[in-house]
């Protein structure tokens, strides 16, 4: 059984705790503020207090994850950190605002030299992980990241909650997988696709 820590709890942060205690494993959810409405089945806090899981999920806005890295400092050695986040200027809706060639993935590894950073969720959308379908495709995580057993612990994770994971190669692919995120995005925001789609990988 693997405990994950979910910071944030917005759709994809409550969505990923969902699948992750509907998986058998346990989930705890921090907020800046106590939720309103529990997730239930997970143990709930805020944003400050020990992280209990050996996962930690940021599901938080670009924007706001160094705060947040910056209030653990030096709590998430040894932890396997996962990055979901897709790194969009919101202001214009037409890059990202990381370097180029780089990651929004790649940037958390600098900050965070202790820990196992993993990117995966980015190109997914809380309702199909919900759901767990995409069509009539199961819902698929991608995962990129330079650990195997670290990739394998979330995928394992990932699968018993019944959506599938795929490993996507090493760190570097946070790169593509940004990419395939913002244009997910984009494509949703100009209404050529539905928040509750996206595209789904066949065998």
């Amino acid at each position: 059984m693997s405990t994950v820590t979910v910071v944030g709890a917005g759709s994809m942060g409550a969505a990923i705790a969902w699948r992750v205690i509907a998986g058998g494993n346990d989930a705890q959810v921090l907020t800046r503020t106590p939720l309103k409405v529990a997730i239930p089945g997970a143990k709930h806090g805020t944003v400050g207090d020990p992280i209990t899981g050996d996962i930690v999920v940021l599901a938080l806005p670009y924007g706001a994850v160094s705060e947040v890295l910056a209030q653990y400092e030096g709590q998430l050695d040894g932890k396997v950190v996962v990055d979901i986040t897709n790194p969009v200027d919101f202001a214009t809706f037409d890059s990202l605002v990381v370097p180029a060639g780089s990651s929004a993935a790649a940037v958390i590894a600098q900050a965070v030299p202790g820990a196992t950073v993993l990117k995966a969720f980015n190109t997914t959308f809380a309702a199909t992980l919900t759901s767990g379908e995409v069509g009539n495709e199961r819902t698929t995580v991608l995962i990129a990241g330079d650990d195997a057993a670290a990739k394998a612990e979330l995928a394992a994770v990932i699968s018993a909650g019944g959506l599938r994971a795929v490993d996507a190669g090493s760190l570097k692919r946070a790169h593509e997988l940004e990419s395939f995120g913002f244009l997910q995005l984009t494509l949703a925001a100009a209404e050529q696709t539905s928040w509750t789609g996206g595209f789904g990988l066949t065998s």
